[in-house]
Order: C-alpha cells, then sequence, then structure tokens
C-alpha cells in the first residue's frame, strides 16, 4: 500500500465540518440511524453523448468512520446490490481510524462487481492536480457512469459544489460519483455523510483537487 502518496482517512472531531462550520459536540452526534431515501433520479440515457446521472438507494453512514464501506455501499447500489456495510468494512479493515486508503476499497468494489477487472485505483499524488490528472479524471468518470458504475473518491479538505455550498473533511472521507453532465465537466457526488446533503454537483476541478494526495476507483 503507498501510504506515503495515499493518507488515512479518519474522521475526527477536530478534522470533520459540514456546510456552515465545525461540529459541536461528539462526532457521532452529526450521524443520523442510517437513512435509506428512494433514488430522486434514474438512469438516463445521455443527452447528446454529454451527460448521465445513475441511480442510487441511498443510505446515510450510521457512525463517523464508516465513510469507506458507506460510499462502496452507495456506489454499488447503482448496480442493483445491497451489500452490508459492517462485512464490507470487515473486508476493507475499517476501524475508529477510518478505512486506511482507496487500495483497500477497490478489491471489495471488484469482488462485488463480480469481475476482478471492474475497477482499479489511480492516485493523485501531488498536493493539487495538474491538468493531466484532472483530464483523466473526467475521462474516468464518464467512462466508469456509461459503464453503469459509480466512482469511489477518497478526498480531503474543503471544496464548494455548484450551488456555492462549501463541504469541509479536513481529516478525511470517501464519496460516490454517480453522475456527470456538460462532458464530464460537472460530477454528481452522492455522500454519505449527511442525509440533509445526499447530494450535490461539483466541477471536475474541484474534485481532482479534493482528491489531491489521495485517490479513487475507477473502470
Amino acid at each position: 500500500m503507498r501510504t506515503d502518496l495515499i493518507r488515512k482517512t479518519a474522521l475526527t472531531a477536530a478534522g470533520l465540518a459540514f456546510t456552515g462550520g465545525a461540529i459541536a459536540g461528539p462526532v457521532t452526534a452529526a450521524f443520523a440511524a442510517p437513512t435509506t431515501k428512494p433514488a430522486t433520479q434514474t438512469q438516463t440515457d445521455r443527452k447528446g453523448h454529454n451527460e448521465r446521472e445513475l441511480g442510487v438507494r441511498y443510505e446515510a453512514q450510521p457512525n463517523f468512520y464508516y465513510c469507506g464501506p458507506a460510499a462502496t455501499r452507495n456506489a454499488l447500489s447503482v448496480q442493483g446490490k445491497n451489500i452490508n456495510v459492517d462485512d464490507m468494512a470487515k473486508e476493507m479493515g475499517t476501524t475508529e481510524a477510518g478505512t486506511n486508503s482507496i487500495n483497500d476499497i477497490t478489491p471489495v468494489l471488484n469482488k462485488e462487481t463480480g469481475k476482478n477487472d471492474a475497477y482499479r485505483s489511480v492516485e493523485i499524488s501531488t498536493p493539487d492536480a495538474d491538468t493531466k490528472q484532472t483530464d483523466t479524471l473526467r475521462a474516468d468518470i464518464v467512462k466508469t457512469v456509461d459503464d453503469g458504475r459509480a466512482v469511489v473518491a477518497n478526498i480531503a479538505g474543503t471544496s464548494v459544489d455548484t450551488d456555492g455550498n462549501a463541504h469541509s473533511y479536513e481529516g478525511g472521507h470517501y464519496i460516490s460519483v454517480v453522475g456527470y453532465r456538460d462532458n464530464g465537466n460537472t460530477v454528481k457526488i452522492a455522500d454519505s455523510a449527511d442525509p440533509n446533503t445526499a447530494s450535490y454537483w461539483i466541477s471536475v476541478e474541484h474534485l481532482a483537487d479534493w482528491i489531491a494526495t489521495r485517490g479513487y476507483a475507477t473502470s
């Protein structure tokens, strides 16, 4: 495992914040019981080959350190699968320190997809993504979504969505990418951290910088 390039993703009381500022009180209070929401979007044909969204059976993570298993569960739900997050957490080696890296998630995605090469891990090892890395991420998201699968990304820091809302995970987090528009220049996120902000759109440039120093699982 390249721990020098892909850092651990523990969500700590000091590191985890949502839009509007840091959480007051215990971190676990920020998470409701697992909430399953019917998919608000359906899988749609690409309009002019420049957009597509996948249907997600969304579920929030049950605690502050299950973002890896929860993001993977949400990603697999677009394939019609419903895998128990506790089982996936065991396979990923998830502890209260989080899930170590995207390299622990990719094998689980492959196993549950039923193909050893359905997913691969891609690293963005630099502090900020350059143009080539951003272009690669865009192409990977479009290909994966067109294949009917979601991307799982390991992120850290703060980014802003297309509505101007900030999403802050200084200690690290995992999210799913479940759609794109504008030829992949804007991508849709399924975020297990808070059911009140279960999904949002973000520019691929912002997402690439969010992933920087970490990695993502893609077709």
